[in-house]
């Protein structure tokens, strides 16, 4: 199962390590679902989390972003998409298209249609209840 996950899930993850975005990343980091990156993504993930409102430790940063590189699986899109209404979000459609990937997990749903081609896009809360116990039997197998 392949899951593009936007800036927002990473810092929420990283805010509330008990939360479901943190739950979402766990499964990805752990290899338990396969995180498709590419390279702007990363950029943003890592600029984002690097700022000073965050307050986030530089070990926790770093660490952060080992993570999300060693698992990812890179992607490289052939078009650049005009979708959604902040610009800035086109980059995850881009990806989830190039990867054919399974689910978009994002905050902020409003900015994504809800589907786009092969990929539904859903909230952590959306993604968990509908595919944490597929992942969990599949990997217990």
């Amino acid at each position: 199962m392949q899951v593009v996950l936007d800036t927002n899930i990473i810092v929420s993850a990283l805010l509330q390590p008990l939360g479901p975005s943190a739950a979402v990343y766990l499964l990805a980091i752990s290899g338990k679902v396969k995180l498709v990156l590419t390279r702007p993504i990363l950029d943003e993930y890592e600029e984002v989390i690097k700022r000073p409102r965050l307050k986030r430790d530089k070990e926790v940063i770093k660490n952060t972003l080992e993570s999300i590189q060693k698992v990812g699986f890179w992607v490289k899109p052939e078009r650049t998409l005009q979708v959604s209404p902040d610009p800035d979000d086109n980059m995850f459609l881009e990806c989830a298209e190039a990867s054919e990937a399974d689910y978009l997990v994002t905050g902020n749903t409003r900015h994504f249609p809800k589907v786009w081609k092969t990929t539904k896009i859903v909230t952590a809360q959306e993604f968990l209840a509908s595919v944490a116990k597929q992942v969990i039997d599949e990997s217990n197998k």
